[in-house]
C-alpha cells in the first residue's frame, strides 16, 4: 500500500490538528453543493407560477444542474490534477456563489436555467476536489473517519433540503433559497484561502495537455445518455428524439474510450479501471445510490396514495433514512480504518438487501413504526457502506490522479441517483399499468380503487425485488474486493497537494 500522509503547510506543521480545519472547510462546500440538489425541488411549482411557464420548462432548473454536475465531474477532477486541487476548489466556491446570486436575481426562466448551469460548474469543482483534498490531508489510518464525517454532513444536507426550502419560501419567497448561499459561499471562499494549503506544481514533470477531443466526446455521450434515460418515459422510448439521443450516446462514448487509449494525456486515465478495487468500488457506489434514490422516489407515492398521509408527514417518515446514514457514517468510517473496507462495504450492502427485502412485503396497510424501522435499516446499511467504499476508491488511485478519482466517484453516485429514479420509475409505471390492462382497464385511471391499489402494490413489490437483486450483486462485488486495511504510518514523506 502506498504511503500517504498530510501535505506540508506552515500552520499544519505546528498544529497537528490543522487537518480538522481543512476538513471543516471542505464540509462547507460539501454542504452547499449537496443542499442545492434537493432544496430547489420544493420551489419549482412556485417558480412555475412566478415565471408563468410550463412545468416542462421549469423542470430544467433541476435538470440543468444535475446534467452539468454529472457530465463534468471527471473533467473538473482532471483539471485539478493538472493545475492544483486547492486552486480549483477556491474557484469552485467563487463560481458557485456567483451562480447562486444570479439565480436569485433571475428575471425569467431561461436566465435561471443558465444560472443553474453556472452554479453546477461551481458545485462540480467543489465535489470533484473535496474527497481528494481530504485524502491528502489525512493519514491513511484516519481517512475512513474523515470521509465518514463528510458523508454524514452530505446526508444531513440532502435530507433537510426540502424542509429548509419550504421554510424559506414560506418566510420570504423562492429567491431566498439561492441568496442564502451567497454569505455561506463568501465565508467558504475565505476559509479556503486561509486554511487550505497552496497548490504546488511539480516542475519536474512534463507539462500535460488538455484532452479536448476526449472532453467533447465524453460530455456529449454521457449528456445524451442521461437525457435519453430521463426523458424516455415522458416522450416514449420509441420516439424519434429518444432514439436519436441513444444513437448519439452510442456513437460518442466508444469514441471517447478510443480517444483515451490513444492520446498521451487522457482526460480519464483508463488504467485506473484495471484496479479491481477502483472499478468495483465505483460500480457498487453507483448501485447503492440507485437503490437509495429509487426507494426515496417511490415511497412518497406509497405513503400518500395508499396510506393517505400528507406531504409533511411523508417527509417526516422518510427522514430516518438520511438521519441514520448521518449517525452511522462517521463510526463506520472509523471502524473501517481498523478492520478494513471489504468487511464494512459487504456488511453495508447486506444490510441494505435486508431492508429492500422487507420493503417488498409492504401491503395496503402497515404498522408505521415497523416501516420506520425498515427505513432505519436502509439508512444504517448505506451509512456502513459509503465511507469505507469511498475511502477504498481513493486509496486505490495514485496521488497524481486523486482529482480524477474523486470526480469519477461523484459522477458514478450522480448516475446512480438519476438512473435509480428514472429506471425504477419506468419499471414501476409499466408494471402498474400492465396489471390494470390485464384486468380490462386499458386506461388505468378508469379502474376501481381496489384494482388501482393492487396494481400499485404489484409494481412496487417487483421494483423492491429488483432492488434486492441489485443489493445482492453489490454485496458480492464488495466481498470480492481486496480488503483495504490501513496500518498507521510513521514517518511518511509529505505529499504535495496538486
Amino acid at each position: 500500500m502506498e504511503k500517504r500522509s498530510s501535505f506540508p503547510h506552515p500552520y499544519f506543521e505546528s498544529h497537528p490538528n490543522w487537518k480538522w480545519f481543512i476538513l471543516a472547510t471542505v464540509l462547507v462546500g460539501a454542504t452547499m453543493s449537496a443542499l442545492d440538489v434537493s432544496i430547489v425541488n420544493v420551489a419549482m411549482p412556485t417558480m412555475e407560477h412566478s415565471f408563468k411557464v410550463r412545468m416542462a420548462i421549469i423542470e430544467w432548473v433541476a435538470m440543468a444542474y444535475m446534467l452539468t454536475l454529472t457530465v463534468f465531474l471527471p473533467l473538473f477532477g482532471r483539471l485539478a490534477d493538472m493545475f492544483g486541487r486547492t486552486k480549483m476548489y477556491n474557484i469552485g466556491f467563487i463560481v458557485f456563489t456567483i451562480g447562486s446570486a444570479l439565480c436569485g436575481i433571475a428575471p425569467n426562466a431561461n436566465f435561471i436555467i443558465f444560472s443553474r448551469v453556472i452554479q453546477a460548474v461551481g458545485a462540480g469543482l467543489l465535489q470533484a476536489n473535496s474527497v481528494a483534498i481530504i485524502t491528502q490531508a489525512f493519514p491513511s489510518n484516519e481517512l475512513g473517519k474523515a470521509i465518514g464525517l463528510q458523508g454524514s454532513v452530505q446526508a444531513i444536507a440532502m435530507s433537510i433540503g426540502p424542509f429548509v426550502g419550504g421554510m424559506l419560501i414560506a418566510a420570504v419567497n423562492w429567491r431566498l433559497i439561492f441568496y442564502v448561499n451567497v454569505p455561506i459561499g463568501i465565508i467558504g471562499t475565505f476559509m479556503a484561502l486561509f486554511i487550505l494549503p497552496s497548490s504546488k506544481a511539480k516542475l519536474s514533470e512534463k507539462k500535460e495537455k488538455i484532452d479536448y477531443f476526449g472532453i467533447s466526446f465524453f460530455a456529449a455521450g454521457l449528456a445524451f445518455l442521461v437525457l435519453a434515460v430521463n426523458k424516455g418515459a415522458q416522450l416514449g422510448w420509441s420516439s424519434p428524439i429518444i432514439l436519436l439521443y441513444f444513437l448519439i450516446a452510442i456513437i460518442f462514448l466508444p469514441l471517447f474510450i478510443y480517444t483515451e487509449l490513444k492520446v498521451e494525456h487522457p482526460m480519464i486515465d483508463l488504467k485506473l479501471f484495471k484496479k479491481w478495487g477502483f472499478s468495483a468500488g465505483n460500480v457498487t457506489g453507483m448501485l447503492s445510490y440507485y437503490v437509495l434514490f429509487a426507494v426515496l422516489f417511490l415511497m412518497p407515492f406509497y405513503l400518500e396514495n395508499l396510506l393517505h398521509y400528507n406531504a409533511a408527514v411523508t417527509g417526516s417518515i422518510l427522514t430516518p433514512i438520511p438521519l441514520s446514514m448521518a449517525i452511522i457514517a462517521p463510526f463506520a468510517g472509523a471502524i473501517s480504518d481498523k478492520v478494513g473496507s471489504r468487511i464494512m462495504t459487504t456488511a453495508g450492502m447486506a444490510v441494505c438487501a435486508v431492508a429492500t427485502l422487507l420493503l417488498s412485503f409492504l401491503g395496503a396497510s402497515i404498522n408505521i413504526y415497523f416501516l420506520i424501522f425498515e427505513f432505519i435499516i436502509l439508512g444504517i446499511g448505506m451509512g456502513i457502506f459509503t465511507p469505507p467504499n469511498n475511502s477504498a476508491i481513493m486509496l486505490s488511485a495514485p496521488p497524481e490522479r486523486l482529482g480524477v478519482a474523486g470526480g469519477i466517484l461523484n459522477m458514478m453516485r450522480a448516475l446512480g441517483l438519476i438512473f435509480g429514479v428514472d429506471i425504477s420509475g419506468l419499471i414501476f409505471t409499466s408494471l402498474k399499468n400492465g396489471y390494470s390492462a390485464a384486468r380490462g382497464y386499458k386506461i388505468p385511471s378508469q379502474a376501481p380503487k381496489h384494482i388501482l391499489d393492487s396494481a400499485f402494490l404489484h409494481g412496487f413489490a417487483i421494483v423492491m425485488i429488483t432492488l434486492l437483486v441489485i443489493n445482492i450483486v453489490a454485496t458480492i462485488l464488495s466481498a470480492a474486493k481486496k480488503n483495504v486495511k490501513i496500518k498507521k504510518i510513521e514517518g511518511a514523506e509529505p505529499i504535495d497537494l496538486m
